[in-house]
């Protein structure tokens, strides 16, 4: 069975990479140290420094391993100009009371909807991908079906 690709825009595995980068060579030393330093203080079994070191020592380590995971199988979306919408684009779409939404269409691990990135994999996102300015489309979701107009979308430089 093929490996699914964690498809994503240049900008969110760049973000990644830093995380791990920083996660690596600035945290996993400095927990290190605490560590060390709480193990200096005697008697483990009350030490609560200790006890909350090797707890955000299991939080970075966690968190390594999961990027290290999304990295292994990642792959940034390609520019094309075909001006078909894909990851890496934004839109401006227009329901069917006129209300504008714009969002940015992001690999399913770079979504933060508070900053407006949806993924390509979510209801609003699979239904635009392949689409271009102008077009209408439908969204299916549990709550129901609803219409957008694709106002406008642009490539974004990432």
């Amino acid at each position: 069975m093929a490996e699914k690709k964690n498809l994503m825009t240049k900008e969110g595995k760049k973000k990644l990479e830093d995380e791990l980068q920083d996660l690596i060579h600035v945290q996993r030393p400095a927990i290190t140290k605490k560590i060390a330093e709480a193990r200096e203080q005697g008697d483990l079994s009350e030490n609560a420094e200790y006890d909350a070191a090797m707890d955000e020592q299991g939080k970075i380590e966690d968190r390594i391993k999961d990027i290290q995971e999304i990295l292994k199988d990642a792959e940034v979306v390609a520019q094309d100009d075909s001006g078909k919408i894909n990851i890496g684009y934004t839109v401006k779409l227009v329901d069917e009371d006129g209300e504008e939404d714009e969002y940015k269409i992001v690999g399913s691990n770079e979504v933060d909807i508070l900053n407006g990135k949806i993924s390509n994999e979510s209801p609003v996102g699979a239904a635009i991908i392949g689409h271009v300015s102008g077009d209408t489309v439908t969204v299916e979701t549990e709550a129901g079906s609803f219409s957008y107009r694709i106002a406008d979308a642009y490539r974004t430089n990432d």
